[in-house]
């Protein structure tokens, strides 16, 4: 047999589930790129009821059968697992420890439930095999750990049916009842064979001890018109002994093995399941449902397909935030913040947030559609908390910018059209500000107004505070000005009007004390202009 096809232990017979077995597994049988075509197949029956060589004759497995001549002791400890041979689609064959173990004895009932819920939350179809002479029976038909898996499965409420296919071993067992030394207790023969229990007469029995189970879980009352079909296929069937009929249960295994093949398409064993997980999640899959068994005391577990989508949905959430914290051009973009404004901001930081929710989407999309929803949302919000400072840094320079704009306008700025230049400056410098924040703008926000908003209106009480400023400033300074002018004004006539009266008063005709006079005060004024 080849190594990829050898069966492994998943789980071992302490509950340690071997997840680098499964990764290995999934990587050699080349699972993963099967996406969703495949099927799932367990066993579960009590010890020493033929399950492994059962599942060996299907699948064409080997996994380890028991020997007579060795004792009816414990063979398969734990869960075991293995690909099946020649059957599409690419199934995967499941061999469970046996139930009513006398190596584990009282101590083994809490493995024997969290086995069971095991095998019903990862299969698609679960082989309940038992003896003919057990049905009726409680512990050796499986009945207690029917009861606890449609009590779990009903409170998960899956919208996927799980196929119950039960196997009835030794419905005839001819040679060895006429080998039987005759006797009180040897079944009479008829026509010199057995006696046997008609197959439907067995089914109706089972069918009916099933119903019974499904009638008595702890939540009736919140399924009493609830059918167990709802739930599940339940398809009956029975093998002649394998020990003493050898030939006829070769050749009815092999029609049986014929229901495995296009198990998956609609009428198939698996044909009813309807969130089909891909492949590719098996291994993830089946350690977050053993996780969610071994927490759960009460064994109340969750549907596979919620289980699976939350854990991968998360998962891949978690990769892209990853990729988008270490992305060169939004690292880049940072870098370039530190220093300036960035050209085109919003339009590239848009581009790469889509890039990664993008990714999101296209490897998220078969997952349970509420559940990557959730998940997405929360994926763009750990996003945008990454990129918020940098939106904030632009805005800031943006505010900077406008400021300084304003400045290198009311420098310039005098005259009598000062206050008009400013205002005039004021509104085009808040219109550049608007064009910016829409240019800085990201596709996916829609709650960061109020960051804008406050930039904004701080822009606005600092665009306030700069004019109140430099409108004081000029007016003082046209204040100063007009003083000015008039102390040189009156010191230049006082000048002149002294400099004429001296030069009247020594004799100066009056035409040249006056002329002096106006050349002394235009003197005066001049100094005074530019000393003062």
């Amino acid at each position: 047999m080849a190594p990829d096809c050898r069966s492994f232990q998943l789980i071992s017979g302490d509950g340690v589930l071997n997840m680098e077995g499964l990764e290995n597994f999934s990587r050699t049988t080349n699972l993963s790129p099967r996406g969703v075509s495949y099927a799932v197949v367990a066993i579960m029956g009590p010890q020493s009821g033929g399950k492994s060589t059962l599942l060996n004759k299907l699948f064409r497995t080997d996994f380890r059968m028991m020997d007579a001549d060795d004792g009816r002791t414990q063979t398969t400890r734990g869960i075991w697992i293995a690909k099946a041979i020649g059957i599409e689609p690419f199934t995967i064959a499941i061999d469970v420890e046996g139930s009513d173990s006398g190596e584990r004895g009282q101590d083994g009932a809490t493995f024997e439930k969290q086995s069971a819920l095991f095998a019903f939350a990862i299969a698609d179809t679960v082989i309940i095999n038992m003896w003919c002479h057990d049905i009726g029976r409680e512990h050796a038909a499986s009945r207690p750990l029917l009861k606890t898996v449609f009590e779990a499965m009903a409170r998960s409420f899956r919208s996927s049916k799980t196929s119950l296919l039960f196997v009835l071993r030794d419905q005839t067992r001819v040679k060895e009842l006429i080998a039987m030394p005759s006797g009180p207790t040897t079944p009479p023969l008829a026509n010199g064979h057995a006696p046997n229990t008609p197959l439907e007469l067995l089914q109706r029995l089972l069918r009916q001890d099933i119903e019974k189970i499904w009638a008595a879980i702890a939540a009736a009352d919140a399924h009493k018109r609830t059918h167990l079909e709802e739930f599940f296929n339940v398809e009956i069937t029975a093998l002649p002994s394998y020990e003493f009929e050898e030939k006829k249960f070769t050749e009815q295994v092999a029609r049986l093995r014929q229901r495995f093949f296009l198990s998956t398409s609609p009428g198939g064993l698996a044909g009813d399941r309807k969130d089909d997980e891909l492949a590719s999640g098996l291994p993830l899959r089946a350690q977050q449902i053993w996780k969610t068994i071994k927490k759960n005391k009460d064994l109340d577990l969750p549907p596979p397909q919620v289980l699976v989508a939350t854990f991968r949905c998360e998962q891949i959430a978690k990769e892209k935030l990853s990729r988008l914290k270490l992305d060169e051009t939004w690292l880049a973009m940072g870098e370039a913040l530190k220093s300036g404004p960035v050209s085109e901001f919003g339009e590239k930081l848009s581009c790469i947030l889509e890039n990664y929710l993008c990714q999101y989407d296209k490897e998220a999309i078969n997952y349970e559609e509420s559940i990557r929803n959730e998940n997405r949302r929360k994926l763009e919000a750990k996003a945008l908390k990454v990129v918020r400072p940098a939106y904030a840094a632009m805005l800031q320079h943006l505010r900077s910018i406008a400021l300084k704009s304003l400045q290198t306008t009311v420098r310039k700025a005098s005259g009598d059209g000062f206050e008009a230049a400013v205002d005039s400056c004021c509104q085009s410098i808040m219109r550049d500000f608007e064009r910016g924040c829409q240019a800085a703008a990201i596709r996916q926000v829609n709650d960061w107004v109020y960051l804008e908003v406050n930039v904004r209106e701080s822009l606005r009480r600092d665009i306030e505070t700069l004019k109140s400023d430099k409108k004081a400033e000029y007016e003082e300074l046209i204040k100063a000005q007009k003083i000015k002018k008039h102390v040189s004004e009156g010191s230049g006539i006082l000048v002149g009007v002294g400099v004429a009266t001296s030069l009247v008063a020594i004799g100066c005709d009056q035409v040249t004390a006056a002329e002096v006079g106006l050349a002394a005060s235009t003197s005066t004024k001049r100094l005074i202009n530019e000393y003062i």
